[in-house]
């Protein structure tokens, strides 16, 4: 009798199955997207999560500790520090996706047109990149929002502008890269226009590691924010801002700790969970650790 050979073709996954299989083995990068998943949703349905209004004033518990009534306690002028916590989730993570948005966006645009072009176009872009690059982060926001006041809006510019040069290189080195690859030339070759080649086969080469780096630049932009509205250059008071929350609760370290402890947690977890995320998503997309 002769042996039975099975001869069915082995099951292939898709890169969205691929990505997930190795993703799900990341169990700290799951446990920091469900935790941001919960303040995201605390902060969309803000509203209803929250019990107080973040801006009323309670005269009658100013700085008490927390209790069942005021869960985080109050601050100087008795305002709910959970509800306004809740709140500041708003501010702080609308700045961040919308600064890294405007940033990455930007950036891989000059990346893309730098990498692909290369000569003299590529040098004028990697020198202005240089120039963004020359000062520290949070002095360049300072700068910027010093020229156009403070406020939110200008934080968010100011957030993008020194995100762009980041975004730009990384997405130039991928395309030169990429620009090289036989399946790339393979298009040149049958005449495919250079932006549908741009687009369609250099592009999706390019956005796992600016994904990668989109979800730890989140965290970056939400600590400058933070760092913007301590000094009074960001949110104006009585935002709940979660940077202007701890300039409002310096006074009274020793006193009421509760009023500087609960924001910079608010502060700590969502950085830290963004970092975290990262890292499980560059384990999960980097082709070179398969």
């Amino acid at each position: 009798m002769s042996a039975v050979v099975d001869v069915r073709a082995p099951s292939i996954r898709s890169p969205l199955a691929e990505f997930w299989r190795r993703f799900r083995r990341r169990r700290i990068a799951i446990a920091a997207a469900g935790v941001l998943l919960l303040i995201v949703l605390a902060a969309v349905f803000a509203p209803f999560v929250a019990p107080y209004d973040p801006s009323v004033p309670d005269y009658q518990n100013v700085l008490a500790g927390p209790s069942w009534a005021h869960l985080f306690g109050t601050d100087a002028y008795g305002r709910d520090l959970f509800s306004r916590v809740i709140w500041g989730g708003r501010i702080s993570l609308w700045v961040g996706f919308i600064s890294v948005a405007i940033g990455g966006a930007a950036g891989v645009i000059l990346g893309l047109i730098s990498g692909y072009l290369g000569g003299w176009v590529d040098s004028i872009i990697m020198r202005f990149c240089d120039v963004l690059l020359a000062f520290p982060g949070i002095l360049l926001a300072i700068g910027i929002v010093a020229i156009l006041g403070p406020g939110v809006t200008n934080v968010i510019y100011a957030v993008a502008v020194f995100s762009i040069p980041v975004f730009a290189r990384l997405v130039r080195g991928s395309t030169l890269a990429l620009k090289q690859a036989v399946y790339v030339q393979a298009a040149r070759s049958i005449g495919v226009r250079p932006v549908p080649l741009v687009l369609r086969h250099i592009l999706p080469g390019t956005l796992p590691g600016v994904i990668v780096y989109v979800s730890l630049r989140i965290g970056t932009a939400i600590l400058t924010a933070a760092s913007l509205s301590f000094i009074g250059l960001g949110a104006q008071p009585p935002s709940p801002e979660w940077g202007a929350m701890l300039a409002d609760g310096r006074s009274y370290l020793g006193v009421a700790d509760q009023v500087t402890i609960f924001p910079g947690l608010a502060i700590l977890v969502t950085v830290l969970a963004f970092n975290l995320l990262g890292d499980g998503l560059r384990d999960a997309l980097d082709q070179r650790l398969r």
